[in-house]
């Protein structure tokens, strides 16, 4: 049978993102094999999720297709927090908002409407399982809005928003290898001519269940590590009012000019 070139765009977009999402994670951040790494990651994320879009709604699986739209939008919000400076934001970042917002209140209904109904649920989610994506998609859509109220994000928030929304998108293609159905891993060493006999002692569920929250695991590390080291306090803007931090920069700015013309 011959694979859609949709799907090999697929899982080729997904193999990529698994290794350089990994070595994205081992790099010191903000070093230039970090931001190597990291550019191949959002590439392949983008790929992978926008190809998962299509699948979807060629079988009609409306929860993989919200998924991969949320994908997209937390891997591109996460590249936008990055790529800015302290302090701005887009017309656009006022689009992106209504993607969370939109998909957290429809996951949360299909939950409640999962608990109504008597039986295993038809797409094989746990209504638990929609309760929590939900609820991670109204925060993401509350921390655009307080973002956007604000003027913009400055220092170690910067730092976490970025973070926080690449490891949890990271997590949707780890999850969705590791503990997607017929163990995946195996049937992907298969495909490449690699016995699976070899491995099947090694890819047991539970290292599978490991390797696929991993990436959460990874998130609550560095959100502590930019919180609480030394190096990142010294290194990033002090938490403080937006607006007090814009009027500084335009004073040092007036500042220098002055020096200069006289």
């Amino acid at each position: 049978m011959t694979a859609s070139p949709i799907l090999v765009v697929h899982i080729c977009g997904g193999t990529l993102a698994l290794f350089s999402g990994a070595a994205a994670m081992s790099f010191r951040k903000g070093s230039r094999w970090h931001r190597a790494a990291g550019n191949v990651f959002v590439v392949s994320m983008l790929v992978l999720a926008v190809a998962a879009v299509y699948l979807a709604a060629l079988k009609h699986e409306s929860g993989n297709v919200s998924g991969g739209i949320l994908t997209v939008y937390l891997i591109l919000t996460a590249w936008l927090t990055a790529r800015r400076r302290d302090g701005k934001t887009s017309k656009y970042d006022w689009a992106l908002v209504c993607i969370p917002l939109v998909l957290g209140s429809l996951t949360i209904i299909s939950g409640v409407a999962k608990l109504r109904t008597v039986g295993p649920p038809h797409d094989g989610v746990p209504a638990g399982m929609n309760f929590f994506i939900g609820t991670v998609m109204l925060l993401a859509c509350a921390g655009d809005i307080r973002m956007l109220a604000r003027g913009g994000i400055i220092g170690s928030k910067r730092v976490a928003r970025h973070l926080w929304r690449m490891c949890f998108g990271f997590f949707f293609a780890t999850g969705s290898f590791f503990l997607g159905p017929a163990n995946r891993p195996l049937r992907f060493l298969s495909a490449i001519g690699m016995r699976q006999q070899i491995f099947r002692a090694l890819f047991r569920q539970e290292v599978l269940l490991f390797l696929a929250i991993l990436p959460l695991l990874l998130l609550i590390f560095w959100m502590l590590r930019v919180k609480f080291s030394k190096a990142y306090r010294n290194s990033l803007v002090p938490n403080r009012d937006i607006y007090s931090y814009r009027l500084e920069i335009e004073a040092a700015k007036i500042g220098n000019e002055q020096k200069a013309s006289g």
